[in-house]
């Protein structure tokens, strides 16, 4: 039987109960759904997961971003991507996702990143103690903790987020990742998004301003709006809203992008091995009034 326990802090909800490499029923599928958005975090452990599999369940929920380099993909199903430390034959088999600080994926499109869902095959540890948490942000919680004024005035702002600012700080920190081309750059085009936006499955807003990818708030003196996207950014760390998940082999991990900020803790060598299989999840699905009507009517 499907089974939701919260962790008890201001995110993160343990799911058992269910095999996601098998085609989940309708009803468990909404429970998901309505979980995903009320915890922000879903782990669901001890999952044994096929790409292929992996990907069909990802795909009911949005579509799947392609690599933009089209490198560390599943030969399975190349919507998985490969997350990891490890260097066979000289090469890396896998994009380094440690050490990126704090960012919402797939802010920087048209259509907003909706979900990522990671499956932990290989993960570090040193004498006992596990490495290589995934650190989340409650932005429900951040948006609701804003001073008052400050919301009132941020509520039909918007805020253009840069898919450049990401990678060029990544190659700044010698990530490996390569310079992009002219060409791939225009694949990623700014994008604009209200800062305090509805969330589609709570009917809760957000903050959604992360440091990652946001670089102005549009209409607004550049000075002021350094400053207080700067206020932003401190003020949605603060630790009360913040949860880490620390890994075990066979966790799949489900967030909402929608409602989190996250970073990878680089707290592991390049000799402690870490795999990870992902997806990033559009939110195409989640926002079409008839497929809310279908999966998060009541």
């Amino acid at each position: 039987m499907l089974t939701i326990t919260p962790s008890g802090q201001t995110l993160g909800a343990r799911v058992t109960g269910i095999n996601l490499a098998e085609p989940v029923p309708d009803a468990d599928f909404r429970t998901l759904l309505r979980a995903l958005g009320q915890h922000g975090v879903l782990c669901f452990p001890n999952q044994n997961m096929t790409p292929p599999q992996q990907r069909d369940f990802c795909q009911r929920l949005g579509r799947i971003q392609f690599s933009l380099t089209g490198r560390f993909q599943s030969a399975e199903a190349p919507e998985v991507g490969i997350l990891s430390n490890i260097i066979e034959d000289g090469q890396p088999i896998g994009l380094a996702d440690a050490g990126q600080d704090w960012h919402t994926d797939m802010s920087y499109t048209q259509v907003k990143g909706f979900a990522n869902a990671l499956l932990a095959l290989r993960v570090p540890r040193r004498n006992g103690r596990v490495l290589g948490g995934t650190c989340f942000g409650n932005m429900f919680a951040a948006y609701e903790g804003l001073d008052p004024a400050l919301r009132e005035r941020l509520r039909d702002a918007t805020a253009v987020h840069d898919f450049n600012k990401f990678w060029d700080a990544m190659l700044a920190k010698g990530s490996g990742r390569g310079a992009l081309t002219e060409a791939q750059k225009a694949q990623r085009p700014p994008a604009t998004h209200p800062i305090c936006p509805v969330h589609p499955i709570t009917g809760r807003r957000s903050l959604y301003c992360n440091p990652g990818y946001a670089t102005h708030i549009v209409g607004m003196d550049r000075a002021e709006s350094d400053r207080i996207m700067a206020h932003l950014f401190e003020h949605q760390l603060k630790p009360e809203y913040l949860w880490t998940h620390e890994w075990t082999e066979g966790d799949f991990l489900l967030w909402d992008n929608l409602g989190t900020v996250h970073t990878a803790l680089a707290d592991y060598t390049a000799d402690e091995h870490r795999l990870m299989k992902r997806c990033q999840i559009m939110a195409d699905k989640v926002f079409d009034p008839s497929w809310q009507q279908t999966w998060l009517a009541a």
